[in-house]
């Protein structure tokens, strides 16, 4: 079946119909008259060969070949704005780069994801909350990025997109100042002081599952949300620790704490999430391009 070519312009006035709910608020909107958005409608309907409103109440509601026009017109239009964004960026270079942080994410997990972003030159602005609230801003485009430890399951249709980065095993490690945990892993924490993430951590179910299995049972002292505080705690207290195995070489470094071991089967994920489906910043692609490499070592 031969179709005429659409004309976008009818897609536009389609698209605000939709959202409105009714031609008199998407006139109200777009600024023009009623007769001009009833007479691209029409066009548009011939060209499809079907309605694409029926009426309800006072509004109008889309058909099904409107509701299949609504979310290509969702994406044509999305995709629109990503080129303005685009664009946009290519005139300004010093453009900032606005990253959010959800809570959950361990800091030096986040700091070791960030650290290419210097490199592109621009500026970096980070935000740190709950995904919920990360998540909106996103949507409505005052944010860029959101680095999370869990992937975006958009129910609510907010146009977002998550990004796999890469996972990495977790390992847990022992402070130069617990001389008494030695023999083979996992059996020497048996007994052991342990330091926790709190409950909020992507991982902690999976780690308390774990230890029960691995008929272990260390005496957890503590449980803290900050991964950064954690570990500093645990080397002060003299207690073992959960990390991430493709940030080893720092941990020993900043604690002069020992790997002990990995947990078999226990990896932490990490996700981008974005507004856009293709990544286009600078910055953003430096993050999500130099995360995939690193994490794949892990």
């Amino acid at each position: 079946m031969n179709l005429p070519d659409l004309n976008y312009h009818h897609l536009r006035y389609f698209w605000a119909v939709a959202r409105a709910g009714s031609i008199a608020k998407a006139c109200d909107e777009l600024h023009v008259a009623q007769p001009t958005i009833s007479g691209q409608l029409k066009e548009l309907e011939q060209a499809v060969g079907s309605p694409l409103f029926v009426r309800s109440g006072r509004g109008l509601t889309p058909t099904d070949t409107g509701r299949m026009v609504m979310r290509y017109c969702d994406a044509i239009f999305a995709l629109g704005h990503e080129l303005q964004q685009a664009l946009a960026r290519g005139l300004d270079a010093a453009a900032p780069l606005r990253v959010g942080i959800v809570d959950s994410l361990p800091k030096t997990v986040a700091s070791w994801l960030l650290e290419p972003a210097f490199t592109t030159g621009g500026v970096l602005r980070l935000v740190e909350g709950h995904p919920e609230r990360l998540l909106a801003e996103l949507a409505a485009h005052d944010l860029d990025l959101v680095l999370s430890d869990a992937a975006c399951d958009d129910d609510a249709g907010r146009g977002l997109h998550t990004h796999p980065l890469g996972d990495s095993p977790i390992a847990l490690f022992a402070p130069p100042s617990l001389p008494g945990c030695a023999g083979p892993f996992p059996a020497c924490l048996d007994g052991q002081p342990l330091v926790l993430p709190t409950a909020s951590a992507a991982f902690r179910q999976e780690l308390d599952a774990w230890i029960e299995r691995s008929a272990v049972h260390p005496l957890v002292v503590a449980e803290i949300q900050d991964a950064a505080l954690l570990r500093s705690l645990a080397v002060a207290r003299g207690a073992i620790f959960p990390g991430h195995l493709a940030l080893v070489e720092e941990i020993e470094r900043a604690t002069g704490a020992r790997l002990l071991g990995t947990c078999p089967g226990l990896r932490q994920r990490f996700w981008a999430i974005s507004a856009e489906r293709r990544l286009t910043h600078p910055g953003v692609l430096a993050i999500t391009q130099s995360a995939r490499k690193l994490l794949r070592k892990g």
